[in-house]
């Protein structure tokens, strides 16, 4: 793309309860890319957080005793320190009551009644009340919530609506110029099949609530959903508040989404962008699910992972590392605590044992500086080119298989017998780049490793030879959990 700079998104998370595992899917992933371009010297904006506006709060406020407003600080609370625990290092955490965001949202909405592409009507339709959005039958065979598997509640109200049939051709246009803007490439072809069809115009407002944004243009109705919600992407790189900032990081260059809201980031979002004159993100990203026994895992599916407690158990670098190890990114991943347990022992007998190993012979021998020829039998610019391309389970592939290489190393050479300092050296360059190159992904492992061998997690140092210094044994980095 050219510039210094990289901007990446998370879906805005319905604050209806404690974050869990699903949520973490994607959030974990943006900090990935953040992580990696920050690496690589990038200025980076990594952009996260809530949507406020929902039925959903409202019942869940209710349900705590709490007014809403003190009911979303407390919850907002609970998401960032998860972040936290989690390693996640975001730029902004959004809210869509941040008052920046109101008047964005209000004049988005001038701009787009000026041209011409809102209009009063009535809508009626089947609404799932969890997703917050409607369905048609064929999207909800017998009217039943694909994803929540409630029946559906027939709808008819008053509605302004944004003209979004006008944009379909200029959508599929967009598609054909820009290839990779829907990836994977596979769900393009679903986006595009479904555009193919009949493209209805789009029901923007509600009028039988207070809780949400007044349109502009009549102060009886707030504003539903995708305004609202989408626009926090502008908001975060404060399109009216800081032009210089907007200028850096817009357009994104990543926005990553759950599947199950493609359609609204690949359609609904880019014709929004299109009808106010904004420039479109450069891709956007759709996942498959985390599932557990083949459901989506989710607060209201009932199936969700406490993400506190595999935290305490795990640590966060191995719920990290698992979570991106086990399945292409893109795909559904089936989601079970003793597949957790096994990566975490993964963790522990190849990169925690080639670490204390080698730590603790560099401190007993020390290390003398020569060609590193171990090095050159990992793909340093193949792995580079594949968390570009967001394929982390490759990335991480390569790079345990390179360190299942180092052990065998270490058991060939036999350096604890031949207290070879050479044979030494070329372990410990080649656990630096490994260090680097895992940071994006177990950035706590990596930054101890770092510190314990005396290098920057900076992937300008990864083909510099390390220096020849003393290195600490340093504590245990993983301890193996017994099934």
């Amino acid at each position: 793309m050219g510039k210094n700079s990289f901007y990446v998104t998370t879906p805005i998370y319905y604050p209806s309860g404690k974050p869990h595992l699903g949520s973490a899917y994607s959030t974990i992933a943006a900090d990935i890319l953040a992580r990696w371009n920050r690496l690589k010297g990038k200025e980076v904006f990594f952009l996260t957080g809530t949507d406020e506006h929902t039925k959903k709060v409202l019942k869940e406020a209710e349900k705590s005793g709490k007014e809403v407003k003190p009911y979303l600080e407390a919850i907002t609370l609970v998401f960032k320190k998860s972040w936290e625990h989690l390693g996640i290092k975001y730029d902004r955490f959004i809210r869509t009551s941040d008052a920046d965001h109101q008047a964005l949202v209000q004049e988005i909405l001038s701009q787009v009644y000026k041209k011409g592409d809102i209009y009063k009507g009535v809508y009626q339709g089947y609404y799932c009340y969890e997703c917050e959005g409607y369905y048609t039958e064929r999207d909800a065979p017998g009217f039943i919530c694909p994803v929540h598997e409630k029946k559906l509640d027939l709808l008819k109200e008053e509605s302004y609506f944004f003209r979004l049939s006008k944009y379909k051709q200029l959508l599929l246009a967009h598609y054909k110029k820009h290839p990779d803007f829907i990836s994977p490439s596979y769900r393009k072809k679903e986006i595009i099949n479904r555009l193919s069809e009949e493209l209805k115009d789009l029901s923007i407002s509600r009028n039988n609530s207070d809780w949400g944004i007044p349109l502009p243009f009549d102060k009886n109705h707030i504003t539903y959903v995708w305004f609202d919600a989408l626009s926090n992407y502008l908001t975060g790189v404060g399109m009216f508040e800081d032009k210089k900032l907007f200028g850096k990081f817009w357009p994104a260059d990543v926005q990553i989404v759950g599947k199950d809201i493609l359609w609204f980031h690949a359609v609904i979002w880019p014709a929004m962008l299109l009808s106010a004159g904004i420039a479109l993100p450069q891709k956007i990203f759709a996942h498959g699910w985390l599932t557990l026994k083949n459901k989506k895992i989710g607060k209201s599916a009932g199936n969700a992972a406490d993400l506190d407690e595999l935290v305490k158990k795990f640590g966060a670098d191995s719920i990290r590392y698992f979570l991106f190890k086990a399945t292409p990114f893109g795909d559904d991943g089936e989601y079970a605590e003793s597949t957790l347990l096994d990566r975490h022992n993964d963790l522990s007998n190849k990169l925690g044992n080639l670490v204390a190993r080698v730590a603790g012979l560099a401190q007993k021998y020390g290390i003398a500086k020569t060609k590193n020829s171990l090095l050159e039998q990992l793909d340093i610019e193949d792995v580079a080119k594949l968390i570009d391309e967001l394929a982390f389970d490759k990335a991480l592939i390569t790079i345990f298989a390179f360190i299942d290489l180092c052990n065998e190393h270490v058991q060939r050479e036999k350096p604890w017998e031949s207290k070879d300092r050479k044979v030494l050296y070329e372990l410990v360059d080649s656990i630096k780049a490994i260090a680097i190159l895992l940071s994006p992904f177990i950035p706590g492992t990596s930054q101890k490793i770092a510190e314990q061998f005396g290098f920057k997690l900076d992937f300008k140092e990864i083909k510099k030879p390390i220096a020849v210094k003393k290195i600490s044994r340093g504590e245990l980095l993983f301890s193996k959990i017994e099934g």
